[in-house]
């Protein structure tokens, strides 16, 4: 191997520490993660420092902090890192024909999806789940996924979009808001800072316009995540746009109640998503056909919020 070779392939030793002290901030607590001394993971890291021949880190009293080259090349380490443990587990339990890569959304994984997942494991005891956290179009082959949750539409290129559900929204906020800033009719929510999700930038103007209703809405404070949004309601920080269906707890506990009592369809729907490769491997398939069924049980067993 060329010396240039060599520099271009770091000890995956070095590279794991390299990545621990970089997400952890921290030799110390990178060094128990990894069940290492801390002076073994300053030797990891100084050495691969001095193969790529650049500043990784810098060193303060404070602790350490990446340079903007070490930041670069942590992101890129870390899902290289991954994506090697994740062919290693697949290896050692020789079972990757029984696998199943799913790509969930966070909140729909979290509150719909996951209490559920027991019964598809009851069933199919054979196939090992991984889950991943996906936010939009990506690509599968890269990412190494067989299916996907998706809330969009179904113009997924190169892939079968199955259609889940549609949801309905409504503004909510927390009752102690609501009692600050009454809302007798829609055209008053106009006045109040509204929260948005960032992947559904028209959500706002689409509730009003079913109401006839035009005009700017507020520019307010934006976020990636439900249940960020959730927590902002309560907080008493806006008015959201928000699924019924995944603030249910919320809803019932009181932590957050409708602003106005007018729901709309969202645009937008859940599909299960799977490359077009991928559509007859047993998983996937296994997998869609539980879904189905549980969303139909859904539909027909439990309070909708459509």
């Amino acid at each position: 191997m060329s010396t240039l070779s060599r520099r271009l392939l770091p000890s995956t030793a070095a590279l794991a520490a390299f990545e621990s002290v970089a997400r952890l901030r921290s030799f110390s607590v990178a060094a128990e993660e990894l069940a290492l001394t801390q002076g073994a993971i300053s030797r990891q890291v100084s050495g691969l420092e001095e193969l790529l021949g650049v500043l990784l880190f810098e060193r303060t009293s404070r602790g350490v902090i990446l340079t903007s080259v070490g930041a670069d090349y942590a992101k890129s380490v870390g899902a290289a890192l991954s994506q090697i443990r994740s062919a290693s587990l697949q290896a050692m339990t020789k079972r990757h024909s029984d696998t199943l890569n799913l790509a969930i959304l966070p909140t729909f994984g979290t509150r719909w999806l996951m209490p559920r997942i027991p019964s598809f494991v009851a069933r199919h005891p054979e196939i090992t789940l991984n889950f991943a956290t996906r936010i939009g179009v990506f690509d599968f082959d890269r990412d190494g996924i067989d299916i996907a949750i998706h809330i969009g539409q179904p113009d997924w290129p190169g892939a079968d979009c199955t259609f889940l559900m549609e949801e309905m929204v409504a503004p909510v906020c927390s009752q102690a808001f609501l009692d600050s800033h009454p809302v007798k009719e829609p055209r008053d929510i106009l006045a109040l800072p509204l929260l948005h999700m960032a992947s559904r930038p028209g959500a706002w103007s689409h509730w009003f316009q079913s109401l006839g209703l035009s005009g700017a809405t507020s520019q307010g404070m934006r976020f990636e995540q439900f249940s960020n949004v959730a927590q902002a309601c309560a907080a008493g920080l806006g008015v959201a746009l928000m699924p019924l269906f995944l603030i249910d707890s919320e809803l019932a506990s009181g932590q957050i109640v409708q602003a106005y009592p007018h729901q709309v369809r969202s645009p937008s729907a859940y599909y299960a998503v799977a490359p077009l490769t991928k559509t007859d491997f047993r998983p996937v398939v296994a997998f869609r056909s539980w879904l189905l069924e549980e969303v139909e049980r859904y539909r027909g067993g439990e309070v909708m919020a459509w």
